[in-house]
């Protein structure tokens, strides 16, 4: 166990977070994070009840919370209430203005969760009340802005210990195993969200083929870019590109968005391949951290493996790996 002011308030015996991970954290993840003794997420990302609520089901009574992308989540607003009404252990806002959601979160009593990419959106999420701020490096899987992890954690750090000293901090980008998670400690987070390291735990919802894409590939075969958002027609923020790994249908319209945008047999491949786990043009979503991904893991070892080392690194007991 390593104790921190996150494990404290949430009642954790590991400082982590399992990132809501849009369709591929399902309720099994999360369940099987949160026995682990850390808080695993649903990916509500999208906002599709039925699938919020199949996971839900799937999580049994373990104690998860729930993750959305706060400008998809402005179009479902019946959906916030029906999660709430779920008492779920957290709910975990990204990429929006928080602030209209946030008053139904904090009046269920339910902690929130806000995920912040530089420090303009940090002063936000504070104002909107939210209990834990995820400071979001560039290096994370799926989508982020340009802000790297080792920089912007302790700003934020600094920020929250001059203004809100009461509001936790986690760190997330780049972090898949225990010398991550001691990183993070020492530039002053409370804890940790990682992504890419749960997005390959057995239970994870990854698409067919991905996980064997994933772990064959290294931190320099992620690229940012709006390829796979303009392919599903997903219209995201100008802000915000989505890391993925690098193949052939990115090679070829990375920087042809408005092109790819008007083909809608480009478009429709993407969707097939998806389908049908082609991995050359359906890229699978992972950060830079997938090159210290080596295998498949059940979550709870990938716990077990990231407190492990990192008590080590803690304790002094440092080595360096072959």
């Amino acid at each position: 166990m390593i104790e921190t002011r996150l494990t404290k308030a949430f009642g954790l015996e590991a400082p982590i977070i399992s990132a809501p991970m849009a369709k591929v954290g399902g309720g099994r993840l999360a369940a099987a994070v949160s026995h682990a003794g850390a808080l695993g997420m649903i990916g509500g990302g999208y906002c599709e009840p039925e699938w919020i609520a199949n996971e839900f089901n799937n999580a049994g009574n373990a104690g998860v919370g729930c993750g959305f992308i706060t400008w998809r989540l402005a179009g479902v607003p019946s959906l916030l209430e029906d999660v709430l009404s779920r008492k779920p252990r957290a709910v975990f806002l990204s990429f929006g203005d928080p602030m209209l959601p946030a008053s139904a979160i904090k009046a269920a009593g339910v902690p929130l969760i806000c995920q912040i990419q530089s420090l303009t959106d940090a002063g936000v999420a504070i104002d909107a009340g939210a209990d834990v701020l995820v400071a979001q490096g560039g290096e994370a899987g799926g989508h982020g802005a340009s802000r790297g992890t080792m920089t912007l954690v302790p700003e934020v750090a600094d920020l929250l210990a001059k203004s809100a000293p009461e509001v936790l901090l986690c760190a997330a980008g780049g972090i898949a195993d225990g010398r991550g998670l001691a990183a993070a400690l020492m530039l002053g987070a409370d804890g940790i969200v990682a992504g890419t390291r749960f997005w390959a735990a057995e239970e994870a919802l990854a698409p067919k083929g991905h996980h064997a894409a994933g772990i064959a590939a290294n931190g320099d075969q992620t690229v940012h870019t709006k390829v796979v958002d303009i392919a599903r027609n997903f219209d995201w923020p100008a802000r915000f590109d989505n890391r993925v790994l690098q193949n052939d249908f990115t090679a070829e319209w990375h920087g042809r968005y408005d092109e790819l945008a008007a083909d809608k047999t480009a478009q429709a491949s993407w969707q097939a391949a998806l389908e049908n786990g082609d991995t050359s043009i359906a890229s699978a979503t992972v950060g830079e951290a997938i090159g210290l991904v080596r295998a498949t893991k059940p979550a709870a070892l990938i716990v077990e493996d990231m407190i492990r080392e990192a008590q080590s690194l803690l304790g002094g007991g440092w080595q360096r790996k072959n």
